[in-house]
């Protein structure tokens, strides 16, 4: 049963990876059902209300090409050292979700192409299994050639370079690589992207019409759908592209401040006064933060016997940030903010296994801001 906790229905795991029926993905079923069906039943009258058992079975052939698709990327991603979140066949076909914190351009164009090569593998066994059918057997090579045409297709039109479509993102690693930066790689594969979205509706809808011919409203309908899929995907690369250049220009270092580390058991008089303090548990693990300001407020006779763990104030989880050095951008910074949401107000960096320090989010959006503005010309 689907949960608000959950995309959808799950199907089963793959090596860990939880697989998803999304919620959307049944209005993908209804439409295949209800245009193919109808199809079938002109082709073969004698099937009767079959024809749309037959397009209900190609549903689920089509089901099977997406997460074909998807675990193509997801067992890739993990040999390449993704965390893989999950599987899910959904509105759009499908999508897995992974963290590519520690990616390489190489990394992503090996998760990318391994998807449409799923569904060329699919064609070309659909393909090769048409020859062993038997004429006789109608139905059976309609729906195989079904498999063959959507798998092909899929493989193609993925290939196409713009984002979001796995074409975009071995375009993006292209440019990454050639570059060093990722962000000239997402921003040129996002404005191919919208090429590859102007382009589509315009062989699908205003290639027939200057020809002449009328395109039918529900092949109208769906490429625009497509189409704007696809310029929404590809306006997402083009935003992180900015945002990402934006990070670029701030390094962790410009935002940190120094902290101590001390046990929650410690005493407070022994604790440094004019510094932030970052109160970690028995294990080690970092949990709470005592500010200079909270020291001095519980500065006074009774402060020998007052504990760390008195005076810290709770950080919700997700609060340490791992870099591998002070010098790096804060883009590591703002995603794990982003990830805890708004109740965080400081997170402490780590790097090597060992804190750095404290920053704090007013400081780092302050600082962001900063970056943002353009600089003004000498006189």
């Amino acid at each position: 049963m689907a949960n608000a906790d959950r995309p959808g229905w799950q199907l089963g795991t793959l090596r860990g990876v939880p697989v998803y029926i999304g919620r959307t993905w049944p209005i993908i079923a209804v439409v295949v059902i209800a245009t193919f069906g109808p199809q079938v039943a002109d082709a073969y009258p004698d099937l009767g209300a079959g024809a749309y058992i037959v397009a209900f079975i190609y549903t689920l052939l089509l089901l099977l090409s997406v997460v074909a698709h998807e675990a193509a990327h997801a067992l890739v991603g993990q040999w390449r050292g993704y965390h893989v979140r999950r599987i899910v066949a959904d509105l759009w076909g499908g999508h897995t979700a992974y963290d590519t914190d520690d990616s390489s351009p190489m990394s992503s164009a090996l998760v990318a192409v391994v998807g449409p090569l799923a569904n060329a593998v699919l064609a070309l066994a659909g393909w090769l299994a048409l020859h062993a059918v038997a004429d006789d057997r109608e139905v059976a090579r309609l729906l195989i050639g079904a498999v063959v045409f959507t798998n092909g297709f899929v493989a193609i039109f993925n290939l196409l370079p713009g984002m979001p479509l796995d074409g975009g993102f071995i375009l993006d690693a292209v440019v990454w690589r050639l570059t060093g930066s990722r962000s000239a790689g997402l921003l040129v594969a996002g404005w191919c992207g919208r090429v590859v979205a102007v382009g589509f509706v315009g062989w699908t809808v205003v290639r027939p019409l200057v020809r002449g011919e009328t395109p039918q409203t529900f092949y109208v309908l769906w490429s625009v759908l497509i189409a704007g899929f696809l310029w929404v995907g590809a306006g997402n690369a083009i935003a992180r592209a900015r945002a990402g250049r934006l990070f670029a220009r701030v390094r962790v270092r410009d935002v940190l401040r120094p902290a101590a580390i001390a046990p929650d058991t410690a005493l407070a008089a022994q604790l440094p006064q004019a510094t932030d303090v970052v109160v970690v548990d028995q294990r080690g693990v970092p949990w709470g933060v005592i500010a200079p300001a909270e020291l001095q407020r519980a500065a006074g006779p009774g402060l020998q016997e007052v504990r760390a763990a008195a005076l810290a104030r709770v950080q919700p989880a997700g609060w340490v940030a791992e870099v591998p050095s002070v010098d790096v951008d804060v883009t590591a910074l703002v995603r794990a903010a982003q990830d805890v949401g708004g109740a965080i107000q400081e997170l402490l960096v780590v790097v090597d296994g060992q804190p750095a320090g404290l920053v704090a989010i007013q400081a780092l959006g302050d600082a962001l801001a900063a970056a943002e503005r353009p600089t003004s010309a000498p006189v």
